[in-house]
């Protein structure tokens, strides 16, 4: 029976996030909106099918122009993903909103007034 490699899903989603910031920066550039996000993580669904790439924003920005801006782009990303992956099979890619900074933001808050 094969062994089978369990970090094979981590490294193909920190490979497309690279990929992936690497395209942003070099196409989206002067885009105001999509240069303004950084990508936080990554995570594979499905074996390496589908990557989550998890996004987080400024503060007091407009989350929803951001996640439809981001939505937008999803496509054209992913062909140039393929472009540039050596491999058979594109992953398709999601971008997530990262909470984690706001949620953080907020216990610290709550800490403070106890």
């Amino acid at each position: 029976m094969p062994i089978k490699n369990s970090n094979r899903g981590a490294r193909m989603a920190s490979k497309v996030q690279t990929l992936v910031g690497e395209i942003l920066r070099d196409k989206y550039s002067d885009d105001e909106i999509v240069s303004s996000i950084s990508l936080a993580g990554s995570d594979t669904r499905g074996g390496t099918q589908f990557v989550k790439l998890y996004y987080y924003i400024p503060h007091n920005s407009d989350q929803d122009a951001i996640e439809k801006r981001m939505n937008e782009i999803t496509k054209n990303v992913r062909f140039e993903l393929a472009s540039r992956m050596n491999q058979k099979y594109t992953p398709d890619i999601r971008f997530v909103y990262d909470d984690t900074l706001d949620r953080a933001e907020r216990i610290d808050e709550l800490l403070k007034n106890l």
